[in-house]
């Protein structure tokens, strides 16, 4: 079967307050970031919080990480391998550095599903934890001790051996092929959840980006000799640079900014992934804001608002209730002559369902 291509645009508009990322399929909106600069929370950073008090009827605790509200650690969150985080913590807290080699780590057993918070925190216990959500106007950041470090090909799972593969790989010969080259390379007491762009990659590449993620680890653990709580032990890269960082790959066609710093961090970033198409980054220098210029803000306003038009007098209504949201299909003027009632209203709902689709993913 002839694969069938799609045109893909990126388009990044940045400011001195935000930076905006849009990605078009066939010139249609497909995907719309968003990201405040200097944001003070961002999913994925790691803190070394304290638990400021346990929620027995939740099964939770609320935990100091820094800001004004704290933040919510359920006991499902804790991750099987608390036990070893606290250990870990511990020794490096008293100063123990020579015993903090994972590779000669002892790892303790992994804590039950259907546990209860109290009896694995007290009020007081100082923890490293990840943010999962951000902070949510009068919520507090949801947080989980369960921690991970995402790169480009892989993601690092301390205090376990396990490697897996994303199901989106069909090939049985390379997902054999990728969890042989992860095992010849990786560290014992770090489990490896190799990602989906991983597909095809040499060992050179994996390595370097196993490389990368061990070191923040390694940071990590440093970083609890010294600190304080509460403090911040490791920052993710901010929501711009973990966007390119998942989404960029060599099908893209085209790529503008208007911003040249990131003009330079793209194309080094192209170089490493595809050197033959650093050409398709464009630094934008036109006078009009780059979303006006190529119709971005027109689709932002029509795909957004209550009424949807899709075309030929089609449009979607869509309402927004506490409980879910509702999408009406409309046809319109929309009308065959020539073809039945049931074979209009099949015609309007094809063109809806696949509409909807992007609006979801939008």
């Amino acid at each position: 079967m002839e694969e069938i291509q799609i045109n893909r645009e990126l388009i990044i508009s940045s400011d001195v307050s935000e930076v905006n990322i849009v990605l078009l399929e066939d010139k249609q909106l497909v995907e719309f970031h968003k990201e405040k600069k200097n944001s003070n929370f961002a999913v994925g950073d790691i803190y070394l919080g304290r638990i400021r008090k346990i929620l027995p009827g939740l099964n939770a605790a609320f935990v100091d990480i820094g800001n004004k509200k704290d933040a919510f650690l359920h006991y499902l969150d804790l991750g099987p391998q608390l036990l070893s985080l606290v250990k870990l913590t511990r020794m490096a807290m008293e100063g123990k550095t020579a015993q903090l080699s994972m590779e000669n780590f002892s790892l303790e057993n992994d804590i039950s599903k259907s546990g209860k918070i109290s009896e694995f925190v007290a009020v007081g216990d100082k923890i490293p934890v990840q943010i999962v959500k951000e902070p949510i106007n009068t919520k507090g950041a949801r947080i989980s001790s369960d921690i991970s470090f995402a790169g480009r090909y892989i993601v690092l799972v301390p205090f376990s051996n396990r490697i897996s593969v994303s199901q989106k790989i069909k090939s049985n010969e390379e997902r054999n092929r990728l969890k042989r080259l992860i095992q010849s390379i990786k560290p014992n007491n770090f489990g490896v959840i190799i990602r989906t762009v991983a597909e095809g990659k040499k060992v050179a590449e994996l390595d370097a980006d196993l490389k990368s993620l061990l070191k923040k680890w390694d940071d990590l653990s440093k970083a609890l000799c010294h600190i304080k709580t509460p403090s911040k032990l490791i920052s993710e890269l901010d929501r711009t640079s973990v966007v390119l960082r998942d989404i960029l790959n060599e099908s893209f066609n085209s790529i503008l900014t208007d911003d040249s710093n990131l003009y330079e961090d793209i194309r080094s970033f192209i170089l490493t992934i595809a050197p033959q198409k650093t050409d398709i980054v464009k630094l934008y220098k036109g006078k009009e804001p780059i979303f006006e210029h190529y119709g971005i803000n027109k689709q932002i306003t029509g795909l957004f608002g209550r009424i949807v038009t899709i075309r030929n007098g089609v449009y979607l209504i869509i309402e927004h209730t506490e409980a879910m949201h509702v999408i009406d299909v409309n046809s319109g003027h929309r009308v065959n002559k020539e073809n039945t009632q049931e074979e209009n209203a099949l015609a309007v709902n094809l063109e809806a369902a696949k509409e909807i689709a992007r609006l979801l993913r939008l």
